[in-house]
C-alpha cells in the first residue's frame, strides 16, 4: 500500500446534497432537500435536443461554444438588462454554473490571495478557493433578513484581497441585492484591482415585482465583473449541465486557457437547442411568475404547520425556522424529519464554513403539485 500525498482539502466531506438525497432514496422521503425539479422538461425543448441530436450535432462543440447559443444569450441580456458585451471575446459556454466558478477561481486565485465571500453561501466556493492556496474572509448575513453589513465588508479589504464572490440571488436565502447593495460594493472595490465573481445562476428567478441587477449594467463594476450563469436554473434541465460566464475581454481570455483544459467543450446538441428556443423571449420571461406561483403555493401549506417561515425573493428555495418545534441541532432535525415525516431538507449549517446553527432549513419547491401536496401533508403531522 502506498503513502498518500497530503490531501489538499482535508476537511471536505460528501456534500450535504448528496447525503439528504441519499438519504430520501433509502427512507423513501419526499426529497426537497437537493435542488432539481421533479417535472417534465419543456416538450418543444426536448424536442429540439431531438432533432438536433438526429441532425448529427453530435461531436465536439467549439472549446469556447456554439456560435448561435452565445449570441442568444447576448440578445437576452438585451432584453431583460439592457447590456451588450462581444459574443466572440466575452462570453464562454460552460459545463454549468459551477465549472464557470471553478475556472474562474482557478484562473485568478494563487497562494495566499484572499477572497471574501457572503454566508450562508453555496458549497462549492470556499474549497475551490483553498484548492488553489487562498484564503477565505467570510461575511456572514444579518439573520433573520440577510443583509449586508458594507462597512464590515470594507473592513475586510486589504492588498491581498483579489477577488469577491457574491451570489445574486442568494443560494439558500432567496435574498436578492438592492441598489443600495451595489452602490455599497461599487465604493468598496473603486481604485482597487479586485475582481467580482458573481454567481447569478438565479437571475431569471426573483418574485414580488422585484428586478434582478446584474453587475454587468454597472460600468463601475462591469470592468471587473464575471457572470456565471445556468441553463439548467433557468429552464429546469440541470443533468444538462450546460451554463455560461460572461466577462471582459482581458478577463475571459485567461478564463478559456483553463477552460479548455478542464472540460474543453460543452454537449453539442443541447448547445443548439438551447440556442434555438432561446429566441422566443416568452420561453424566458415567464419562468419567475412560474416559480413564483409554486412558491405562493408552497408557502401557503407551509403556513399550515408549526414552521416559522422566512422570506423568498427568488431562488426556488424556501427557508423556515423549526425553533418552536425542537431543539435538535439542525442536521440531526433534518435526518429525524426524513426518518419521521418522510420530508427531506437542507439544515443551514451547512451553507455555513462555521456550522453557525440558527434552527433554519431550507426547502426546494421547484417540485410538482402533488410532491408539494405530499410534503405538505406529512410536515402538518410533524411531531417531535
Amino acid at each position: 500500500m502506498i503513502n498518500l500525498p497530503t490531501s489538499k482539502l482535508p476537511d471536505v466531506k460528501t456534500t450535504i446534497f448528496t447525503q439528504m438525497s441519499l438519504l430520501a432514496q433509502k427512507e423513501n422521503a419526499i426529497n426537497l432537500s437537493q435542488g432539481f425539479p421533479d417535472f417534465e422538461v419543456n416538450k418543444d425543448l426536448s424536442n429540439l435536443v431531438d432533432h438536433f441530436i438526429r441532425k448529427g450535432f453530435n461531436q465536439y462543440a467549439p472549446m469556447i461554444g456554439v456560435e448561435n447559443l452565445r449570441v442568444e444569450i447576448l440578445n437576452k441580456y438585451k432584453k431583460t438588462a439592457n447590456v451588450d458585451f462581444d459574443p466572440n471575446s466575452e462570453i464562454t459556454i460552460t459545463a454549468g454554473g459551477t465549472e464557470a466558478i471553478f475556472s474562474t477561481i482557478a484562473t485568478f486565485i494563487e497562494k495566499d490571495d484572499e477572497v471574501i465571500l457572503f454566508e450562508p453561501a453555496y458549497d462549492c466556493y470556499e474549497p475551490t478557493v483553498k484548492l488553489f492556496g487562498g484564503k477565505v474572509r467570510t461575511v456572514q448575513l444579518n439573520f433573520p433578513d440577510f443583509t449586508i453589513d458594507w462597512d464590515f465588508v470594507k473592513s475586510l479589504v486589504n492588498l491581498k484581497t483579489k477577488m469577491i464572490i457574491i451570489n445574486n440571488p442568494n443560494n439558500p436565502t432567496g435574498k436578492v441585492l438592492t441598489i443600495q447593495d451595489i452602490s455599497a460594493l461599487i465604493e468598496i472595490t473603486k481604485n482597487t484591482n479586485i475582481l467580482i465573481l458573481s454567481d447569478e445562476v438565479y437571475e431569471s428567478i426573483v418574485f414580488d415585482s422585484k428586478k434582478h441587477l446584474t453587475f454587468l449594467q454597472f460600468p463601475e463594476l462591469k470592468e471587473r465583473t464575471i457572470v456565471a450563469g445556468s441553463f439548467g436554473k433557468l429552464f429546469h434541465v440541470t443533468g444538462w449541465k450546460t451554463g455560461f460566464c460572461i466577462a471582459p475581454k482581458e478577463i475571459m481570455a485567461e478564463i478559456r486557457k483553463v477552460h479548455q483544459f478542464n472540460v474543453f467543450s460543452v454537449n453539442t446538441p443541447t448547445q443548439y437547442a438551447l440556442a434555438e428556443f432561446l429566441k422566443d423571449e416568452n420561453n424566458y420571461l415567464q419562468v419567475s411568475k412560474f416559480y413564483e406561483e409554486k412558491r405562493d403555493y408552497f408557502k401557503n401549506g407551509l403556513e399550515t404547520t408549526p414552521f416559522s417561515l422566512l422570506n423568498s425573493e427568488g431562488t426556488y428555495f424556501l427557508s423556515a425556522s423549526y425553533e418552536s418545534i425542537s431543539n435538535l441541532p439542525d442536521l440531526e432535525f433534518c435526518t429525524e424529519l426524513t426518518i419521521k415525516n418522510n420530508v427531506a431538507t437542507i439544515p443551514y449549517s451547512a451553507f455555513y464554513s462555521d456550522g453557525k446553527d440558527e434552527k433554519v432549513i431550507r426547502f426546494c419547491f421547484a417540485k410538482k403539485k402533488e410532491t408539494l401536496d405530499a410534503a405538505i401533508e406529512k410536515l402538518q403531522k410533524i411531531n417531535f
